[in-house]
């Protein structure tokens, strides 16, 4: 992997599993497996190489409309996912964070990922961040929710309202703002993922199907991250000086 990435957060929606099975005659729920087994390879190559954060879009609040039988597989694949991968969460000194509507997530699955984020509160190694019935907008509404209930109490004054209280009060307020989204599968929108956090992400489009995403096509995109010029907002002549 590039140098230079300890303080990089990128985040990967992962896109293609059932067209992946659909193109070898398979079931839409073995593409979702293979895409499991990816996404344990993208995590550790991303842990072994200092990424400061990953922010994986696993589950979104639409999904929830999917087949039931789907639906109930994801859920299975995420409790088997916990279950083989938390030692190597903990030993690998990964800090496990959720992002999204827990409470919608059957109890036995919410219990298993309430625990390992507790396990793991107090590493400092790659922050993994898992977006599970997450929803972009709805994390802003139930944030805007929060701040207005504060300035109701006279907890907090609207003039004092500023970007930082909206960080403050966002899912997991310890992620940095997001520096390269990347999606696989050749759809090329953000989906309602993380919003605020992407205001001045760099995008990056696959063709790839993430079952086929490697660590090869993850240097890719970092590789083309660094060729990028970064402005927020400036003028190149501002940015060289």
């Amino acid at each position: 992997m590039p140098e230079g990435l300890e303080n990089l957060h990128v985040a990967i929606i992962m896109d293609g599993n059932g067209r992946w099975a659909k193109k070898r005659g398979m079931p839409r729920v073995l593409g979702h497996k293979a895409g499991g087994k990816t996404l344990k390879n993208i995590i550790t190559y991303a842990a072994e190489n200092y990424l400061k954060a990953l922010s994986i879009f696993a589950f979104s609040a639409e999904n929830w409309l999917r087949p039931k039988e789907e639906v109930s597989f994801l859920m299975d694949l995420l409790d088997e996912y916990i279950i083989n991968e938390w030692s190597s969460i903990t030993d690998n000194n990964i800090k496990f964070l959720v992002s999204g509507n827990v409470n919608l997530i059957p109890e036995k699955t919410r219990n298993s990922l309430l625990k390992l984020i507790d396990d793991t509160k107090n590493n400092t190694g790659l922050m993994l961040n898992m977006a599970l019935s997450y929803s972009g907008q709805e994390e802003i509404l139930e944030c805007v929710k929060k701040i207005a209930h504060k300035v109701n109490s006279g907890e907090l004054s609207v003039d004092d309202i500023s970007k930082e209280t909206i960080i403050e009060h966002l899912y997991n307020k310890e992620l940095p703002e997001i520096d390269l989204l990347i999606r696989t599968s050749g759809e090329q929108r953000i989906s309602n993922f993380m919003l605020w956090r992407l205001s001045y992400a760099e995008l990056y489009f696959t063709d790839v199907l993430w079952p086929d995403f490697t660590s090869d096509e993850f240097n890719k995109a970092i590789i083309e991250y660094n060729k990028r010029v970064r402005r927020f907002g400036k003028t190149d002549e501002q940015i060289k000086s």
